[in-house]
């Protein structure tokens, strides 16, 4: 029976292959894309990405049925905790600028496994994004028509009634879907002028609608009549800041737009902050006239701004509205169908997708494959589903994408920086780089004589410390931290911050409502999960980071990707518990897929050296010459009969 229980040692090699980290190119300008997009490209891919159904959609939605006019507090909350995850992209986008956006990041500083299901949840908001706008666009484009194509679909085709999927079904929105598919398989720079010509005139739209709404704006509105401007109280205006989310996509598309980027060093950083000031400013507003023109428990889910010129007695500036709004919703699909392929691409090429999605067209230079599949699973979609239910799945696999990538910058800010060295044996691990000039004394320890491995004991009195150790004013007080390798103990605290975040949000959230904790535990378990949060916060700063990189760095480590971790889950756990249950579905898909596919195909794994059968270690003296003495030291088995001393080959060499 214990014989088909698996060893420690296989156990142990199992996790390894899970935490695995992608090893970046010498050169990370080098691609296959064309690298033809400004820093103008960028930030108006990102405001296309950000100002479209969000705008016109989600304010009514949200307004209406979920906060009232507070949805202008729910924007304000999600643009700032949208800032704190745009500020963790912008510094991995100008240190890793390859495409791929939360799953490259997460490749290259946490592990594999994570890094696949964040980016197959990234699959899941483009196509439900995509999805969802299209849906959008075609009610706006029905509501000039005064719903003559609803009518006409319901009467001729039928009618469903069955829950999460739409009333019927929606042939405009794929077959908009469609026609923007083959726009984006033309190639970057076909999709950066189109998204120009549509982001010009939503943003002609929005002054027109600011302008104009102001002027109609009527403070009764708000007042208690009308049931207040926070109707649904404190709980309200956080679900609708759970729900708003939805609208800060757009930066994403900036980060997976890296590797087309002609200076993403620069080029990145700037346009995802003038893209989300832009986006953010624009949100509020229009909340504020939105709210302030009609009663906001009136107001139409589907086109809440057009409808509302209509009622105002303003029908050409509703037709116009309706007609902005198709533009605005032009870019997001754009932006959506430019992204998702890409992403899909850095995973096919990492080995960890389905290899065909990894080829790129010779001529336009973009992965037409995946461009083509995807666009129609999004018309699939957008044929089928109900817009409500797919805009609350969207929100979770955004959050989950920032909370990861948060994570990944504190882990990668107290990394040492990776060199090209060659693999380990296995069973061994990397090693920190070696000083120059090894001073008398210094003890050094090889798995084999030919690997470079880690010290065995360091000069601890040297000025200079790397990333990931301890701080030299807390090793009086820490000293029992300094033993461990630079960097784990700080990945520790990461994991323990995230877990301590985890169950303070569900206290705060679950506390009264679900679970009916009593004051006193209530108040307990939220002092102890905000210690453990405060001490693990405090334990990462006492350590060492990454200083005088060239590129754009996150201010305030660990501080700022810290209150976005708990922020983020907050969010989460304030989304219905259906949108969970589908979120796990889809999770245990992913699992499969990778289980199934990614693990045995992954380059990484390529890159690991086969098991040698015969371990042995030397302890390397140095003796004050040019040569120095090896010994052997306890080696753990003997040679296999048959087979050559590898490691005492290695010795004679």
């Amino acid at each position: 029976m214990a014989r088909w229980l698996p060893r420690s040692a296989d156990l142990t090699r199992f996790c390894q292959k899970l935490n695995r980290v992608k090893t970046l190119e010498d050169d990370m300008m080098e691609t296959s894309f064309n690298r033809c997009l400004s820093t103008i490209d960028l930030t108006l891919l990102g405001i296309g990405g950000m100002v479209g159904s969000g705008l016109y959609v989600l304010t009514g939605t949200v307004a209406k049925e979920i906060a009232g006019p507070a949805v202008i507090i729910s924007f304000i909350i999600a643009g700032f905790a949208s800032l704190l995850a745009a500020l963790c992209y912008a510094e991995f986008g100008a240190r890793v600028p390859k495409t791929g956006s939360a799953y490259m990041f997460t490749y290259v500083s946490v592990g594999e496994i994570w890094a696949f299901l964040i980016g197959w949840n990234v699959l899941l908001e483009y196509m439900i994004g995509g999805a969802a706008v299209a849906r959008a666009w075609s009610g706006y484009l029905d509501s000039i028509f005064n719903h003559r194509i609803k009518n006409f679909t319901e009467t001729h085709v039928g009618a469903w009634q069955v829950p999460f999927l739409a009333r019927y079904p929606d042939f405009l929105a794929a077959a908009i879907l469609l026609v923007a598919t083959a726009f984006i398989s033309f190639g970057a720079k076909v999709s950066s002028w189109l998204n120009h010509v549509f982001s010009a005139i939503s943003m002609g739209v929005i002054l027109f609608i600011l302008i104009m709404g102001f002027v109609l704006a009527q403070p009764k509105n708000w007042s208690a009549q009308e049931g207040g401007f926070a109707p649904y109280g404190l709980s309200g205006i956080m679900a609708g800041t759970a729900t708003c989310f939805y609208a800060f996509v757009g930066f994403d598309v900036i980060a997976a737009s890296s590797e087309e980027a002609r200076n993403p060093q620069r080029a990145v950083p700037r346009a995802i902050a003038f893209s989300l000031g832009l986006a953010t400013g624009a949100y509020i507003l229009v909340s504020v006239v939105l709210t302030l023109m009609v009663p906001w428990h009136t107001l139409d889910p589907d086109s809440a701004l057009a409808d509302a010129f209509y009622r105002r007695g303003y029908a050409w500036a509703g037709f116009l509205v309706a007609a902005g709004s198709i533009c605005a919703m032009n870019t997001v699909l754009l932006s959506n169908l430019f992204s998702l392929p890409r992403i899909v691409y850095a995973m096919a090429e990492d080995g960890l997708f389905f290899q065909v999605f990894s080829r790129v067209h010779p001529r336009t230079q973009v992965p037409v494959v995946g461009i083509v599949v995807f666009g129609l699973l999004m018309a699939l979609l957008a044929l089928v589903f109900d817009l409500e239910a797919l805009v609350q799945f969207l929100s979770i696999g955004t959050l989950l994408a920032y909370t990861f990538v948060a994570a990944s910058i504190i882990v990668l800010r107290f990394q040492q920086q990776k060199v090209d060295v060659p693999a380990p044996a296995a069973g061994g691990r990397p090693s920190p780089e070696p000083p120059e000039g090894p001073t008398a004394g210094e003890l050094k320890e090889y798995e084999s004589f030919s690997d470079k491995l880690q010290l065995v004991d360091t000069d601890k009195s040297k000025a200079h410390r790397e990333p990931g150790q301890l701080k030299a004013a807390f090793e009086p007080y820490l000293e029992f931290f300094s033993d461990f390798y630079p960097g784990e103990v700080v990945t520790v605290a990461v994991v323990t911050l995230m877990v301590s975040a985890t169950c303070l949000c569900s206290i705060l959230v679950f506390g009264n409502t679900h679970l009916h904790l009593p004051t006193w535990s209530y108040s307990l378990l939220l002092v102890l999960f905000s210690l453990g949060f405060l001490l693990s916060l405090l334990l990462i700063w006492a350590h060492e980071q990454q200083q005088g990189t060239q590129t754009f760095q996150i201010p305030l480590v660990p501080l700022s990707p810290a209150l976005s971790i708990v922020l983020n889950i907050y969010l989460m756990l304030k989304l219905s518990y259906m949108t969970w249950l589908r979120f796990a579905i889809w999770l245990l898909l992913g699992l499969l897929v990778y289980f199934g596919y990614g693990i045995w195909h992954s380059k990484e794994n390529l890159r690991e050296p086969r098991p040698q059968r015969v371990s042995a270690r030397y302890v390397v003296f140095p003796s004050g010459s040019l040569e120095e003495r090896v010994q052997a030291v306890q080696p753990s088995s003997q040679p296999a009969a048959g087979l050559p001393d590898t490691d005492t080959e290695d010795c004679k060499r």
